[in-house]
């Protein structure tokens, strides 16, 4: 049963082209009846990259038509949360109830290996996101 009171989160990174979208696809993919997932860069580099998409291919996601984007093409100007994934001083503040950092490597220009690192971490945190959400959510309703 889809829910009216989804999570406004946001995924940011600096070129939204890795970190950000898998992030995006794990929220929209196992979190999609809690998240409204959306993902943004500082410096958006205009596409996914192909090595994000595969890595997600491998776990049944498909971003291949996610694309990669800058704040000021969201159309959502409050999110509940914001999770900043390892880009620093270069993400700008975008407002929301909550802000979280997730120090993760940027995988660009690495290989593959590497690439499904990052995707195993993206995965365990928004999992764990997701779980303490729906917990949290338990106890308010008791």
């Amino acid at each position: 049963m889809a829910r009216q009171d989804k999570k406004k989160i946001l995924f940011v990174c600096t070129e939204n082209s890795c970190r950000s979208q898998m992030a995006e696809g794990f929220a929209k993919s196992f979190g999609k009846d809690i998240f409204e997932a959306y993902s943004a860069g500082s410096k958006p580099s205009g596409r996914v990259d192909p090595m994000a998409i595969e890595v997600m291919r491998e776990v049944g996601i498909d971003i291949s038509d996610y694309r990669s984007k800058g704040f000021d093409e969201l159309g959502v100007k409050k999110f509940d949360t914001v999770i900043t994934l390892g880009c620093g001083d270069v993400c700008p503040f975008v407002p929301a109830d909550e802000h979280l950092a997730w120090e993760i490597d940027d995988p660009k220009g690495r290989d593959i290996e590497f690439f499904r690192e990052v995707r195993s971490k993206i995965r365990y945190k928004v999992k764990n996101l997701a779980e303490s959400i729906l917990r949290s959510e338990g106890r308010k309703r008791r």
